[in-house]
């Protein structure tokens, strides 16, 4: 079965009321590689509910967190702000200064990423971290706790294996200037913690949004105020003494049950490594959506165990994922299924694809008549009018996603196409004339050209590499490109024997 039902038949044992959670701090630009964490969550979500569970999936925002640095994208004033909750602190405008524009930083991230979701059909009950703290939700286990510090730093450095400094304490209240930075705690009574900041005393209320738990004891302590059942998580936190092991214990110590974790690999720029907000190596939700279709997106994840690190780029990665859905999607996979001679191994390849197809759905899709590979030739050698007059007007919104592809940074040399609009002076001449007498006498579609090319090539003894690089100088005006036959069949075939001269 695909990974998502199997993880749903795993939760199935525990129960039929499941909460799935998924959560990612704002501290710079969402990029794919947070969609695998949040889709990974939403597919175990459709998975629960084809199984017939009360199921529901929560996507929380970390805005309590403080922002770390002032990150490269941001300018120098932001350092007044360094340890100050991102819930708090102003958005930057274009210029990385921060803003008058009524948005705080952690919702000028937010918003973007949200509207992506709605495009790939994920509609998770959104938690805000900061107004969870102001509301008490987390008051019951802070109050826990901190009255079990000690306890709870044993925890974190038996498993983890680091020593905590001296004056660490399981809750970082916010100080006078509204930053974590030179706060130490001082003392507890329920419902203060006391404090001093550079040598001034002060005093915060658990039960508001005045501190916050440090992450390894914040994530136990949401895990049981929410009920979550099962939470996807990067390897970083699933590793040896990682934050899920403390995790555990804590939780427990909180006299709550742990999520099921499943733990994923990352996803990395081709040639760039793993992506990172506060280092600008991304490639946003958005920014992806403006190229491709939201179910191909979604394709990427469904179709990739979670344990499995994905390499991706907006370039040929982009055409052959494409290509890999496109064939999935034409396949008669119930007759295929039905075969009696299939091996286990065929069985469970069909199944995955199956599980995978159905996990990229988004609604009613509607089947392009042309391949995501052969619409960017397309619109590289005909007009909107031309191209929506073949695949349907309501392809509109694909025809504009494949125009930002081509006139983008992403669009792969090897698929670019530029049509001469007159004939290249110094071609072999006989070379040119064999093809015009071929081209002229055979049906202008693909299948009889690529056959006239080849028949050109052989009855006049021409060898195959150079009658191909005389035709694509000819046509293109380079010596190689994407396969030719497609590329004549859309243009006139008046202008290609003009071309051949």
């Amino acid at each position: 079965m695909h990974w998502a039902d199997f993880v749903a038949q795993t939760l199935s044992k525990k129960g039929d009321r499941q909460v799935i959670a998924s959560g990612i701090t704002p501290s710079g630009e969402f990029h794919i590689g947070h969609l695998r964490e949040i889709l990974t969550g939403d597919m175990i979500t459709r998975a629960c509910k084809n199984a017939g569970m009360d199921v529901e999936f929560v996507f929380i925002v970390d805005s309590a967190d403080p922002l770390r640095k002032v990150y490269s994208f941001l300018s120098p004033e932001y350092e007044q702000y360094i340890g100050c909750p991102l819930a708090t602190i102003p958005a930057p405008d274009q210029n990385g200064k921060p803003s008058n524009s009524g948005l705080t930083y952690a919702e000028h991230f937010l918003n973007p990423f949200l509207k992506a979701l709605e495009q790939i059909d994920v509609r998770p009950r959104i938690i805000d971290n900061y107004c969870s703290y102001n509301e008490g939700n987390f008051s019951g286990r802070t109050r826990i706790a901190c009255a079990k510090a000690d306890e709870i730093r044993e925890i974190i450095e038996r498993v983890s294996g680091r020593e905590l400094a001296d004056d660490w304490f399981p809750y970082n209240p916010f100080g006078h200037d509204g930053s974590l930075d030179d706060v130490t705690v001082t003392g507890f009574e329920w419902p203060h913690v006391y404090w001093q900041q550079k040598g001034k005393p002060g005093q915060s209320d658990i039960r508001l949004a005045e501190g916050k738990l440090p992450w390894r004891v914040d994530w136990p302590a949401r895990w049981g105020w929410i009920g979550i059942t099962c939470e996807p998580f990067g390897k970083d936190h699933g590793a040896a003494g990682g934050s899920y092991s403390t995790g555990k214990e804590i939780s427990q110590l909180f006299g709550d049950e742990p999520p099921h974790p499943l733990v994923y690999e990352w996803i990395s720029l081709k040639g760039q490594g793993a992506m990172s907000s506060s280092s600008g190596n991304t490639i946003g939700p958005l920014e992806a959506l403006e190229l491709v279709p939201p179910e191909i997106l979604r394709y990427l994840i469904a179709s990739t165990k979670p344990k499995k690190a994905i390499e991706f780029d907006a370039g040929m990665s982009l055409v052959e994922l494409a290509d890999e859905y496109e064939r999935l999607v034409a396949r008669d996979l119930v007759t295929e299924a039905a075969n009696p001679e299939l091996s286990r191994r065929q069985k469970v390849a069909i199944e995955d694809a199956k599980g995978a197809l159905a996990m990229s759905s988004i609604g009613q899709n509607i089947r392009c008549p042309v391949s995501f590979r052969h619409l960017a030739m397309l619109a590289q050698v005909k007009t909107d009018h031309e191209i929506l007059e073949m695949i349907g007007g309501e392809m509109e919104g694909r025809l504009a996603r494949m125009r930002n592809w081509i006139d983008g940074p992403h669009f792969p040399n090897e698929l670019k196409i530029e049509v001469l609009q007159y004939p290249m002076e110094g071609l072999n001449i006989e070379i040119k004339k064999s093809l015009v007498n071929s081209l002229s006498r055979c049906d202008w579609i693909e299948d009889d050209i690529s056959k006239g090319i080849t028949a050109a090539f052989k009855e006049n003894d021409i060898g195959m590499k150079e009658g191909y690089q005389t035709l694509y100088l000819a046509i293109l005006g380079v010596e190689k490109g994407p396969r030719l036959a497609p590329i004549l069949a859309e243009l006139a075939r008046e202008h290609v024997i003009h071309l051949l001269g």
